[in-house]
Order: structure tokens, then C-alpha cells, then sequence
């Protein structure tokens, strides 16, 4: 059903130019995307409903105004299903598009920002020990665990197998099993020489024990190295393969 939400979405020409118009610059209200559409706001927001529906596009609450953000993520779940099954090696036009796909380029104001959300069917409390255990996260977060004790103050690093830290931050915020905050300093370099930013995780409880999940990333100081190698695929990959591993059992083969 989440696939041909999906199909249905893109499938429309309007709703691929406000796609095209995100893509561009993120972070628009109605009213700035009403500008560049051939329609009534009326129509455009009938649209935005649908993309939302669809995951394709989030929206955030800054102030008065309402932001509208491009959401990769089930563009990626459906290259995992229904383009990597059928083709080993990856045709240069593919990868081309599908970076292209992966490249948000979410901009506020002032500073970028980072905006994911993903439908799990789990449960919420199954979701939370996912992100914050560490049995989990090394299983679906590039083989890496999470070492924490979610107070508020404590650090919240990712190690690999080897016990080397590759991510450092601290737990800002911390509400099971409905919203997690916390910094991040990526040690990798280049990355390693960027200022720590923010991560802000979300999760709702749906029906039928399904959770949704948003992820905001922010606080980068302009496009740094951090930045775009989250942009470009990172987040994508993460979330895609923590749903897969909620809802199969089973991670995603390693991809990168």
C-alpha cells in the first residue's frame, strides 16, 4: 500500500513540479510554492496533501508558518525494492538519478537543516529500543553500536565493532518512548573538523501498531562536509534499514 501511495504521488505532473520546487530550495511555505505552480493555493495544498500522504514531502511548524520539506526516504525504499533486486551492478543513468533523489538540499532561513519521516509497522516502544539499543543499532547504522544511558547530560556515541568511536555527542532531551535529542560530532574526517550539530528524533504512535518516525537534523554551519555526506544518502540509508530490519527481521545487505 505504501508503494503505490507513492506511484499514485509521483505520477501526477503537478506534484512532481512541487517535487522539482523543493528539490530547489527546501523549506517553503504555501505561499512561496503558489508562486512558482499555474493554480490556486487551494490546489497546491490539495497536492501537498497528497505528497504528505505519500511521505514524499514533511512539513514542520517554525512560528506562524508552516515549512514544507522534500522526504527521500520512499524513494529510497522503493529503489531497494524494485531496482537493486533486479540489477547487480547499476546502470550509471540509475545511479545518477538516484543520487540525484538523495540529494536534499533543506534550507531554513538561516542555517541547512535536514528533515526525514518513515511509516514503520511496529510498535512504538519496539521503534525507541531500536534507535537508543544498541543490539539494534549496530544491526541497521553502518555496523556501528550506541552507548548511552539517554540522561540528560550523558554521552551518546556510536562505536564500531573494534570499539572506536566514529560518532560523539550528548543527550540534550530525552522522553521514552516519544522524543530523543541529542548532538552530534562526526569523527570521520574530514567531517571531524565540523562543529557538533543537533539531531532531534520523533515518534508517533499510529494505528494498528504502527509508528512514524522524523528525524531533524540541524544546527550546521552552512553546508559543511557533515552536511552533505548526511544529504547525500546517509539518512536514507539508515532509516530505510531500520524499517527493513523492524518489520523483516532482517537488515538490508551493506551498501556502502
Amino acid at each position: 500500500m505504501e508503494d503505490e501511495l507513492v506511484f499514485r504521488a509521483l505520477a501526477n505532473p503537478t506534484r512532481r513540479l512541487l517535487l522539482d520546487l523543493l528539490f530547489e530550495r527546501e523549506g517553503r511555505t504555501v505561499t512561496e510554492l503558489e508562486s512558482g505552480m499555474p493554480m490556486t493555493r487551494f490546489g497546491v495544498m490539495k497536492h501537498l496533501r497528497l505528497l504528505e500522504e505519500a511521505g514524499l514531502v514533511v512539513t514542520r511548524k517554525v512560528g506562524r508558518e508552516r515549512l514544507h520539506y522534500l522526504n527521500p526516504v520512499p524513494i529510497q525504499l522503493i529503489s531497494d525494492r524494485w531496482i537493486n533486486k533486479y540489477s547487480v551492478a547499476r546502470a550509471s543513468a540509475l545511479a545518477d538519478l538516484k543520487t540525484a533523489l538523495e540529494e536534499t538540499n533543506f534550507m531554513s532561513t538561516d542555517k541547512p537543516k535536514l528533515v526525514y519521516q518513515i511509516i514503520i509497522r511496529a510498535p512504538q516502544a519496539r521503534v525507541w529500543d531500536a534507535i537508543t539499543k544498541p543490539e539494534f543499532t549496530s544491526r541497521y547504522y553502518y555496523d556501528s553500536a550506541l552507548k548511552t544511558d539517554l540522561t540528560v547530560g550523558s554521552p551518546f556515541t556510536y562505536h564500531m565493532s573494534n570499539g572506536s568511536p566514529v560518532v560523539e555527542g550528548e543527550v540534550v532531551a530525552s522522553d521514552p518512548p516519544n522524543r530523543l535529542v541529542h548532538t552530534y560530532h562526526s569523527l570521520w574526517p574530514p567531517l571531524d573538523k565540523d562543529a557538533p550539530t543537533l539531531v532531534t528524533w520523533e515518534l508517533e504512535p499510529m494505528s494498528g501498531d504502527v509508528t512514524r518516525v522524523t528525524v531533524i537534523h540541524e544546527d550546521f554551519a552552512g553546508e559543511t562536509a557533515t552536511y552533505q555526506g548526511l544529504a547525500s544518502g546517509g539518512y536514507t540509508w539508515i532509516l530505510s534499514n531500520l524499517k527493513t530490519l523492524l518489520e523483516t527481521g532482517v537488515p538490508m545487505p551493506q551498501s556502502y
